[in-house]
């Protein structure tokens, strides 16, 4: 196994019929198993959850691009499809909330691209390329907090902060609000885990109620007196084809899914996990900061490629699927895992190895693919790519704090988050 992701007792199953991704000890250090249900049962019917388990690169491909057979809507958008503890959630929601509407990721087209069209409105390329330079100084001024300690917690200090501020400064809130954001987006995630008992869920969404209380004044100011914001363009934009702008209950699902979660958790969890690899590796870190004008963009890509922030995302078979052998009946729940994709072999070669001479590499699936590729994507690699060019022109040499790491990561089916990540350096 690659040293990239080793793990000192990695769980690893000896055949397929001890194979399971519901287990967070397997959820620690999943390469391995990916490896295995790759190899010997690329379409896994995952027995603890239920869930069709897909490894391979060019069938995530596939089932991305073919909205005929795979739907993007999630039953737990639909009270009638509800189990016990979603009851629970709803009822707290109608109560005290707003009941969240179907989030971007959760529909199919026509809705899907109609919704779609405001989000590429409010990020277009121009509207990106304008937030460059505020990306680029604020990498810069969070290492300059800590570069003269000779150590940080690089995932507090500078990984959750700096995308986490540049969404915030986008949706109304301040950047002093980010830790209290994080803890709902946290909070967020923890809900949509497994195995959730009664008082877990009711935890959760009063924690995401809160989300939404401090989130519906700012819908209201925006309304009466809308600004140059990406969320100003959100609240007033009209949908083409729905006659309105989104309603509350679509607004704070936008908030805490496509934009909270998608506008921070890729780019925390990616500068995380590449100096975590850059301090295992210091071959690619010397080739790294001997040329970062030529190596940095593609160690970029391989940071999401290997890593894959986001492991996988739901589809739902819209007709009966049969997909190397094993037949998937129509409503069933489709487990696209896009990190197993991420290091096939028969796509990528050496494919458990960062090469920053690697041809190509945007080709990975750690955005997804097909009609719902991550449309923050853009600003993502740009937060990447300051945040790591701002650590290489400050840091000469950095390595692990002894003592200090575990280099567990945060529980989650979805994410592959690092809990803490505390390093010591030599400044420029």
């Amino acid at each position: 196994m690659s040293e990239i992701n080793r793990m000192d007792t990695p769980v690893c199953p000896h055949s397929v019929a001890e194979a399971t991704l519901a287990d967070p000890e397997v959820l620690e250090c999943p390469f391995p198993t990916y490896e295995l249900l790759r190899e010997e049962a690329p379409v896994f019917q995952d027995p603890r959850t239920g869930l069709y388990v897909v490894t391979r690169y060019e069938d995530l491909r596939m089932i991305c691009a073919d909205t005929e057979r795979f739907s993007n809507l999630r039953y737990s958008n639909d009270p009638a499809y509800h189990n016990a503890n979603q009851k629970i959630a709803h009822r707290l929601f109608l109560e005290k909330g707003w009941v969240p509407g179907a989030s971007l990721a959760a529909r199919d087209d026509p809705d899907h691209k109609q919704m779609r069209s405001i989000f590429d409105k409010a990020f277009r390329p121009k509207r990106i390329d304008q937030l460059d330079p505020e990306v680029e100084s604020l990498a810069y001024e969070l290492i300059g907090r800590f570069i003269d300690d000779g150590h940080c917690n690089f995932v507090r200090q500078f990984a959750v902060p700096l995308p986490l501020i540049i969404i915030c400064r986008q949706m109304g809130a301040k950047d002093e609000d980010i830790w209290q954001i994080k803890a709902w987006t946290d909070a967020w995630f923890r809900g949509t885990g497994f195995g959730l008992t009664e008082e877990q869920v009711i935890w959760c969404t009063q924690m995401e109620i809160q989300a939404q209380h401090f989130f519906q004044p700012i819908f209201e100011r925006l309304r009466r007196a809308p600004d140059d914001t990406l969320l100003s363009d959100l609240v007033n934009t009209e949908v083409p084809g729905w006659g309105r702008p989104l309603n509350d209950n679509e607004l704070h699902a936008e908030m805490m899914q496509d934009t909270f979660v998608g506008g921070s958790e890729t780019t925390t969890n990616g500068l995380s996990a590449g100096i975590m690899l850059l301090a295992r590796h210091q071959s690619v870190w010397e080739k790294l900061k001997s040329d970062p004008e030529k190596y940095l963009r593609t160690f970029c890509e391989e940071v999401v490629r290997l890593e894959s922030p986001v492991q996988g995302l739901s589809r739902i078979a819209k007709v009966d699927v049969e997909l190397h052998g094993v037949k998937i009946s129509k409503g069933a729940a489709i487990d696209a895992r896009f990190a197993a994709g991420n290091r096939d072999p028969r796509h990528f070669q050496r494919p458990d190895e960062i090469d920053l001479e690697r041809k190509a590499a945007a080709n990975h699936l750690g955005f997804s693919s097909g009609t719902h590729y991550c449309l923050g994507a853009p600003l993502a690699r740009r937060e990447l790519y300051w945040g790591f060019k701002a650590f290489i022109d400050h840091v000469d040499d950095f390595w692990m704090a002894e003592g200090k790491n575990n280099l567990r990561h945060y529980p989650n089916y979805a994410l592959r988050a690092l809990n803490e990540l505390h390093i010591e350096f030599k400044r420029r």
